[in-house]
């Protein structure tokens, strides 16, 4: 019986202690299991909100004219500045949709040479072509932003563009025999200052555009290039003649 009462004490004193250590334990590992809890989950879901940013922008703009033929247009590097605004709308998943109006203006110059035709054969017929290019773009490009560090980030567009031709000044100076510019004349081809989007070139210049930059902020630096799709030449002095142009920039814009 001894033995018993001592078996007997020792389960009581054993029980005891442990309801004194679940009664000191923290109310909240009981009450509150913060990983079951539904508004908790809530929280840690990432919600994407839509929106819209305005930008300016300003840049140097590079752009080639690139023909098939030499006799009614040739080659020209044309080198000048783009300024204009663009709204962006904000996507899911780093994504966004840019349109907007950009000015351009353009300044190239080439020669155009022919072999005299009441001269020696070593001399030459020329005329020499300063062109002034007014247009307005506008843009239809999807952007993928990567965040970086902090503001900084990374990005990427692609998309087409509609580049509208305003006017095409040709401010040439003749080199001509009076044989020549009669010839010239006859097939066609202008000999004195004119606008070539008047008749002879189309205004609307569908492009593809890629490229990329850096934003930091309110500020992005970005550049790309623009590839003419659709055949510019809508008076044509000879079958099957061809120009496109082609144009590459970079630009500095603000957001507000």
């Amino acid at each position: 019986m001894k033995k018993l009462g001592i078996i007997v004490l020792f389960v009581c004193l054993g029980a005891s202690a442990l309801w004194a250590d679940d009664r000191n334990k923290p109310a909240m590992q009981l009450e509150d299991n913060t990983f079951f809890d539904p508004s908790r989950k809530a929280e840690q879901k990432k919600t994407y909100t839509f929106g819209m940013e305005y930008r300016v922008e300003a840049g140097n703009v590079q752009h080639w004219q690139r023909t098939n033929k030499d006799i009614s247009y040739r080659d020209m590097y044309l080198h000048g500045a783009r300024v204009g605004a663009t709204f962006t709308f904000l996507l899911p998943l780093n994504f966004s949709m840019q349109t907007g109006l950009i000015y351009t203006i353009l300044y190239g110059k080439n020669e155009q040479h022919w072999r005299s035709t009441d001269m020696p054969s070593v001399q030459t017929e020329y005329i020499q072509h300063r062109v002034l290019e007014h247009n307005l773009t506008v843009p239809i490009r999807a952007y993928y932003t990567i965040p970086l560090w902090k503001q900084l980030n990374l990005f990427f567009y692609t998309g087409p563009q509609l580049h509208i031709g305003l006017a095409e000044n040709d401010y040439m100076q003749q080199h001509l025999s009076a044989t020549a510019k009669e010839w010239l004349n006859k097939q066609g081809i202008q000999t004195e200052p004119y606008d070539r989007m008047t008749d002879e070139l189309i205004r609307a210049n569908i492009q593809w555009g890629v490229g990329g930059g850096l934003e930091w902020d309110r500020y992005r630096l970005q550049s790309g290039y623009d590839f003419g799709l659709n055949n510019l030449v809508k008076h044509k002095q000879l079958p099957n003649e061809t120009m496109n142009e082609w144009g590459w920039f970079v630009s500095f814009c603000y957001r507000f």
